[in-house]
């Protein structure tokens, strides 16, 4: 499969807590670079000024903090003006757009974890961002007993809201993710998140090879 090059490429990561989204985001970037490409790199919840504004109030929620519903609503307001502003934008530019999380992250945390159901998050996708997929998913996995040391040596005894729930939580999103790709090979490539950065990031490239071939 070759890339159109009339217009940008959008990649997300996608995985759970501590898998290593954002640092294999920033190495595949500078790859890109490297190979003469323009790069947008981004996250959600975040990458505009309004989505990064929801970001601090999902991650440090005020009082009780919010139900399922709330918070999915919260992530998909935040994802309408990301996409609205920054994704499809740099799409059109021409500029490859890599996002450390999409709207599988919804979908695997309050469609599948958090008990809200897939169509839910669909729905509202559809009518927030367009229902916009990525080109490519990276879904990036870790065995638990590994993710367990990552997260204690990344966030010590401070998590954010997300992060710091229990970790049948977290098992349930790790089996929603799987779940999700399992059902969508097509749209999903699965890499092992084990080992150092490098030799996870060349794993990344060498599936992502043939497609991004131009």
């Amino acid at each position: 499969m070759t890339r159109n090059t009339a217009k940008g490429c959008f990649i997300a990561f996608e995985g759970g807590e501590g898998t290593g989204k954002s640092t294999q985001s920033r190495l595949l970037a500078e790859a890109l670079r490297d190979r003469g490409e323009s790069v947008e790199v981004t996250r959600e919840p975040g990458g505009t000024a309004g989505a990064e504004a929801i970001r601090e109030l999902l991650l440090h929620p005020p009082g009780e903090g919010w139900n399922a519903q709330s918070e999915a609503l919260l992530f998909a307001a935040a994802r309408a003006d990301h996409v609205a502003r920054l994704i499809r934008p740099m799409i059109e530019q021409g500029t490859f757009v890599v996002c450390d999380r999409f709207v599988d992250s919804s979908r695997a945390y309050q469609g599948g974890a958090g008990g809200l159901g897939d169509a839910a998050i669909q729905t509202l996708h559809a009518f927030g961002s367009g229902g916009l997929r990525p080109d490519y998913t990276i879904l990036l996995e870790v065995d638990e007993e590994r993710l367990s040391e990552r997260l204690a040596a990344r966030d010590g005894d401070v998590s954010d809201a997300i992060g710091g729930r229990s970790a049948q939580y977290h098992r349930a999103v790790a089996r929603s993710f799987r779940d999700l790709a399992d059902s969508d090979p097509d749209g999903f490539i699965i890499i092992d998140g084990m080992g150092s950065p490098e030799e996870v990031h060349a794993r990344i490239v060498t599936a992502l090879g043939p497609a991004l071939d131009t």
